[in-house]
């Protein structure tokens, strides 16, 4: 099929890049150039496992391309997903102005195409947003009626940053929301050979899918984050009562890895979008406001420890991993974010190390000092923080003989416990 991206974000290159490597003839839509040209020469804008090689063999076989032009784009092809951001407002309501334009744009396009054309909504928007946000600027720029002349559907996507690829070649399940059979019939075909259970919706149940999907799995990490910082206080491994809570079918384990916080891109806006729009409504949603506040205090726990252990003011503190997660150089909410600013405050100075994350964290924190390897990160500190759980984190042993001091706090659980001396964050 000829599909057409809108957004080379995390969402919208790995979806192009992903149906690219199942052939489909994929042209990939984005306003800066620099970034167009980027990916053109199989240089991702973003670190994203595998998406490199992805890439490469794609732009190779000819089956991807990256334009500004839009037009071309949407005349060249049958299917338009939007990827665009999604960001927050001040009170956590979503933003619709990147989907708003997204939209117009795509619309006055097909107003000049004759065929039938699909617009899917890839981005995650509150429920409602599709059917009486996007439909009607549709509608209205492109002078036609969807059912008649172009279709429009809700395509959530639930990719993991560090392993977006993997989901989405090989996802838990696919949540079409449309509003016609044959829009619902050529999605059913795009999505014909992954091996997933399709369900059928109309759109503001698919948006509310993604939604509570996030909830859920925001709740869990914030539920056992709750416990550990109880298991902490009457000696007992919180981990030890995650495995024992996700042996039961009903729970399962995933999600259940305490610490100092959940971070990324999609947690904390989607619950707090969703908090925004049922106030909005008149409904107080008690659970999905505690979740955000216990994890909003959770990243400070590991101050506190620190505070117990050593006066903080003229210190320096190793801070090991500074992106929200392993295997990603997103530090979009990252706990590491509001350890580092506490430190400064409590007059810390700070030596940082991550594999990739440290770019983009020199752009909130120029003048912190930032190492090229864990040993020079470590060497004369009187502390190490260890904030992401990276793979090359799980083996430190002998590097952590450089330290002034040796306390070392975790906050991930990395470390190995028969090797290293460490308080946990939680356990």
């Amino acid at each position: 099929m000829n599909i057409s991206v809108v957004g080379s974000g995390y969402v919208g290159l790995c979806t192009a890049v992903g149906f690219a490597s199942l052939d489909n003839k994929v042209i990939g839509v984005d306003l800066d150039q620099k970034k167009v040209d980027m990916i053109n020469n199989g240089e991702p804008p973003i670190f994203e496992n595998n998406l490199e090689d992805m890439l490469e063999k794609v732009l190779k076989k000819n089956m991807y391309n990256a334009t500004t032009d839009l037009r071309e784009a949407i005349m060249q092809t049958d299917v338009t997903f939007i990827c665009v951001g999604t960001p927050s407002e001040d009170d956590g309501s979503i933003d619709l102005i990147y989907i708003e334009k997204a939209s117009e744009s795509v619309g006055k396009i097909l107003k000049n195409k004759n065929s039938f054309h699909i617009v899917v909504v890839k981005s995650t928007v509150v429920p409602q947003t599709t059917e009486k946000v996007v439909l009607p600027i549709l509608e209205k720029a492109s002078g036609k009626k969807e059912g008649i002349d172009f279709g429009i559907c809700m395509n959530p996507e639930f990719l993991r940053e560090g392993n977006a690829l993997g989901d989405f070649l090989y996802p838990d399940r696919i949540v079409i929301g449309a509003l016609n059979e044959r829009t619902f019939k050529t999605m059913e075909n795009l999505y014909k050979n992954f091996n997933a259970p399709i369900l059928r919706v109309n759109p503001r149940t698919a948006e509310m899918i993604k939604y509570a999907a996030n909830a859920m799995l925001a709740s869990k990490i914030s539920l056992i984050n709750e416990m550990g910082n109880f298991c902490k206080m009457i000696d007992i491994d919180v981990y030890d009562v995650a495995k024992g809570m996700g042996l039961d079918k009903r729970i399962g384990p995933h999600f259940l890895s305490a610490g100092v916080g959940f971070g990324g891109s999609c947690f904390k806006k989607d619950v707090m979008a969703l908090v925004a729009e049922s106030v909005k409504r008149g409904h107080n949603p008690k659970i999905l406001k505690k979740v955000i506040d216990v994890n909003e205090d959770q990243p400070f726990k590991i101050i506190e420890i620190l505070n117990k252990r050593m006066d903080i003011e003229g210190k320096r503190i190793a801070i090991l991993g500074l992106s929200f997660k392993a295997e990603t150089d997103d530090i979009r909410e990252s706990p590491a974010i509001k350890i580092i600013n506490k430190l400064l405050e409590l007059g810390a100075h700070i030596s940082a190390y991550d594999p990739k994350a440290m770019e983009n964290m020199k752009q909130l924190f120029p003048d912190i000092d930032y190492f090229n390897s864990v040993e020079t990160a470590l060497k004369n500190s009187d502390a190490c923080l260890i904030l992401t759980d990276w793979k090359e984190f799980k083996s430190l042993d002998s590097e952590f003989d450089v330290m002034k001091n040796k306390i070392i706090i975790e906050g991930r659980k990395v470390l190995d416990p028969k090797k290293v001396d460490f308080e946990g964050v939680c356990w």
